[in-house]
């Protein structure tokens, strides 16, 4: 069976290989997030702190191996970089499964967050490689969609199997394997060279100001959005409800950015120049519904349209962030900007405690009032600049829909 990519097909195997490299890379550090409780007791001697590291600096090293592996994509060596960032996560992940001691566990998690890192860029360098225009944008939103489910069920699975060895918690992250054999399928795939009409062929070199503008948007939505995943308990907590509502509700937090994904193209033809604009404004009501509203309906109905609203900018972000780029450097331009993301993660819980002590706010409802606050001016400037290329979206990108 053949996929079209909008310039050429390539096999349904080499597509499922462009999807199980996706549904690996958010995986270190957030899918063991269950069990850190549980891992505070196993190892009574280690801080907090030691603990925290755990899904913290995964992330934090993330980051410049991103940029690097960004700075070195290019030609066919891509293939070879992205397989051996999959076997460092991998081996760094069997490590953990029989580490007895918290330092080991740590430092294993760094290199797992090396190798992410370098696997990162290229996971969503394959679907601009091989895919562009409307496919291109079909495939970020399914690559979007298949990242987040693994992400649920991956944290779903850790919580469960940790109930019978906590050691075997520490599997999910053998999953780079299956990756690794569906890379295969890769091997002699060349992409089609980009149309004639393609917009990448219009640039000479990536576009700076333009990525940095993609760049802050997602910085804005992802520190915003990551208040669920940091302070929803907190906030269950104060209004004494059960806390396993907690992960119920940032399981469904990730499955509602999953959805729309699968319809992505649907949704712009339909919204057109407000995409950008709605999804922010879902964003606003879905903050403002967790952090003020203490019923639990409406707040679970609160962290889906926040969801949602992430679902729909985070692969047109991607999208427009490799159109900015010449083809040989779109994995370049794309690095930069899921480097912010995960600068966002690392950031998040710091920058929002900091600002709450200084006002003299707790951790349970401003979290989620400030950053309505804070999406509520990006939807403003989203209104007045629709027809801009960071905040909106023109025609040419919506016709061919």
């Amino acid at each position: 069976m053949k996929i079209s990519t909008g310039k050429g097909y390539i096999s349904l195997f080499a597509l499922l290989a462009i999807w199980l490299v996706s549904a690996v890379t958010s995986l270190p550090g957030l899918a063991i997030s269950p069990i850190l409780e549980d891992l505070s007791r196993i190892f009574p001697s280690a801080s907090q702190l030691e603990v925290q590291m755990l899904t913290s600096l995964p992330s934090l090293l993330i980051i410049p191996f991103v940029l690097l592996a960004g700075w070195f994509s290019g030609g066919s060596e891509s293939l070879k970089l992205l397989a051996v960032g999959l076997f460092v996560f991998f081996a760094s992940g069997a490590v953990c499964i029989f580490a007895k001691d918290i330092r080991l566990l740590i430092v294993a998690s760094c290199v797992m967050g090396i190798g992410a890192g370098v696997a990162v860029p290229y996971s969503t360098g394959l679907v601009v490689r091989y895919f562009t225009g409307n496919a291109r944008v079909q495939q970020l939103g399914i690559s979007s969609a298949v990242n987040n489910l693994s992400l649920v069920v991956a944290t779903a699975l850790v919580g469960w199997i940790a109930t019978k060895d906590w050691h075997l918690a520490f599997t999910v992250y053998l999953l780079p394997a299956i990756s690794m054999v569906m890379l295969l399928a890769l091997r002699g795939v060349k992409a089609a060279p980009e149309p004639k009409e393609s917009d990448q062929l219009r640039q000479s070199k990536i576009a700076w100001s333009r990525l940095v503008g993609l760049a802050a948007l997602y910085f804005v939505i992802t520190f915003t959005t990551l208040v669920i995943t940091f302070y929803l308990s907190f906030l269950l907590e104060k209004y004494r409800f059960p806390q396993e509502l907690s992960s119920v509700m940032i399981s469904l937090f990730f499955l509602s950015i999953m959805l729309p994904g699968l319809v992505l193209n649907q949704v712009i033809r339909r919204v057109r120049s407000f995409t950008i604009f709605g999804s922010l404004c879902l964003i606003v009501v879905g903050l403002l519904l967790v952090g003020t509203v203490p019923d639990v309906p409406l707040m679970t109905l609160g962290v889906v349209l926040t969801g949602a609203g992430y679902g729909v900018l985070q692969p047109i972000i991607y999208d427009k962030a490799a159109i900015v780029a010449p083809p040989e450097a779109a994995t370049k331009a794309l690095s930069v900007v899921m480097a912010v993301n995960y600068v966002a993660v690392v950031v998040c819980p710091f920058v929002v405690d900091f600002v709450a002590k200084i006002m003299g706010q707790n951790r349970s409802t401003f979290p989620f009032v400030a950053s309505a606050v804070l999406v509520a001016m990006a939807a403003l400037l989203a209104l007045l600049m629709r027809k801009s290329f960071v905040l909106g979206l023109d025609e040419s990108y919506y016709r061919k829909r």
